[in-house]
């Protein structure tokens, strides 16, 4: 892949920069797998499939409560029938001993097995039952509230594949196979480095011109969410030297976020610093607002190469670049394929107007009904304003060749 040294700069479009990462991402191999419980690999990725130990289901069962019957016995309902029986879930077909012929049926419960001779189940709110006696009255096709046994899965076919996040849904198609334990691949480790004289840590009083670190906790929780084992390293003070030391710790990881001094200031020392370190610069900015000054590239030290993203340090910047450049990495890493971004639609509530020659990515909030989702801007004050994005469960994304938006009209909206 083409890459470029700290003074040659490469600005690319959104779309070019989130097509290099995903590129870059397929490269990497993902990390190494170990046994965990079924709870501990929640939010993990399998890395081993998942088959079925006998078929699912192991016979025919019943969807409904009702009367297993033969369907020809009531084609021409209202039908009589003797019932010889009632089968219960958990019950064997065997134990059981019912063979259902003409003009019989049997009762039977929703996940029992059907018993033979019986093709179909009729629910109980369709049959009035008086002693021995059932009469249905509504005619049913053969197979009707019926599963066929096998039809969910044969035994030794897939059921979930490696590669597949922990879900509850994965979980209970490991439990139901007598799986107590899975193979996943562990998470991740993610350094993360804040940078800035400005910077103090959260739990401690910031002088007139500090700020809290609020970025690496902010980094961390995205990085957990997606799959990563977050590390958050000491601040890196604007001092070449110190930060350098950092770096080389920060490189040990399987991926390392660096936020604040990748802009162009007298004090933004990120790139010159990596580029020390013999950095090789995918790209080093994209057209998008926020995150413009983002940085993307790799260092190799002995034998191990390490990739890294120089974030913007304000906070907005920070949130929407992981999300939209580093969270493809995290994800391969972990065992995935990269997940695509979650876009949707929604009517805009009220008309706006912007700028061109950037891919905007704008605070918002999206509501009303799943027929009609609305969408509309939160005020704020650029990226540095962390209340407007804790007030927002979205942003509006706005073309680079798009100024005027009219309330009503379709927007595409970038879900967190």
């Amino acid at each position: 892949m083409a890459s470029t040294t700290a003074t040659e700069p490469k600005l690319l479009s959104f779309t070019g920069a989130r097509r290099i990462v995903e590129e870059y991402a397929a490269e990497l191999s993902p990390t190494e797998p170990e046994m965990l419980s079924l709870l501990d690999a929640v939010g993990l990725v399998l890395a081993e499939d998942l088959r079925a130990e006998r078929d699912f289901p192991p016979f025919p069962r019943s969807t409904r409560d009702g009367y297993a019957v033969r369907a020809t016995d009531v084609a021409a309902a209202p039908a009589r029938l003797r019932l010889i029986g009632e089968v219960r879930a958990g019950a064997s077909v065997e134990e059981s001993g019912l063979n259902i012929g003409k003009g019989e049926a049997a009762e039977i419960m929703t996940g029992a097995p059907v018993p033979s001779g019986a093709d179909a189940v009729v629910m109980v709110e369709y049959a009035d039952q008086i002693e021995s006696w059932v009469t249905v009255r509504r005619a049913v096709k053969a197979g009707e509230n019926i599963v066929a046994a096998g039809s969910e899965a044969r035994q030794r076919s897939l059921m979930v594949g490696r590669g597949t996040r922990v879900t509850h849904t994965t979980v209970a198609v490991a439990a139901a196979i007598g799986r107590s334990e899975i193979a996943a691949y562990r998470r991740p480790r993610v350094a993360i480095l804040a940078t800035g004289d400005e910077l103090v840590d959260i739990n401690l009083l910031p002088g007139p011109n500090q700020i809290r670190n609020s970025n690496s906790y902010s980094l961390a929780a995205q990085v957990y969410a997606a799959g990563g084992d977050p590390q958050i390293l000491p601040v890196a003070r604007d001092s070449a030297d110190e930060l350098a030391l950092l770096l080389r710790k920060g490189f040990e990881a399987d991926l390392l976020l660096i936020t604040g001094g990748v802009s162009a200031g007298k004090y933004d020392l990120v790139e010159q610093v990596l580029a020390s370190f013999e950095a090789q610069f995918v790209f080093t900015g994209a057209r998008i607002q926020p995150g413009k000054p983002v940085v993307f590239g790799s260092v190799s030290i002995r034998e191990k190469t390490t990739p890294f993203f120089g974030l913007p340090g304000n906070p907005v910047s920070t949130m929407v670049t992981f999300q939209l450049f580093a969270r493809p990495l995290i994800d391969v890493l972990s065992g995935a394929k990269p997940q695509p971004l979650p876009f949707a639609t929604a009517a805009l509530k009220s008309p706006f107007t912007t700028k061109t020659g950037l891919t905007r990515f704008l605070p918002a909030t999206l509501g009303g009904t799943y027929e009609q989702p609305e969408v509309k801007l939160v005020r704020w004050q650029g990226s540095g304003d962390l209340m407007a994005v804790s007030r927002s469960n979205c942003y509006i994304v706005v073309p680079p060749d798009r100024e005027q938006f009219s309330a009503g009209e379709s927007v595409a909206v970038l879900l967190f």
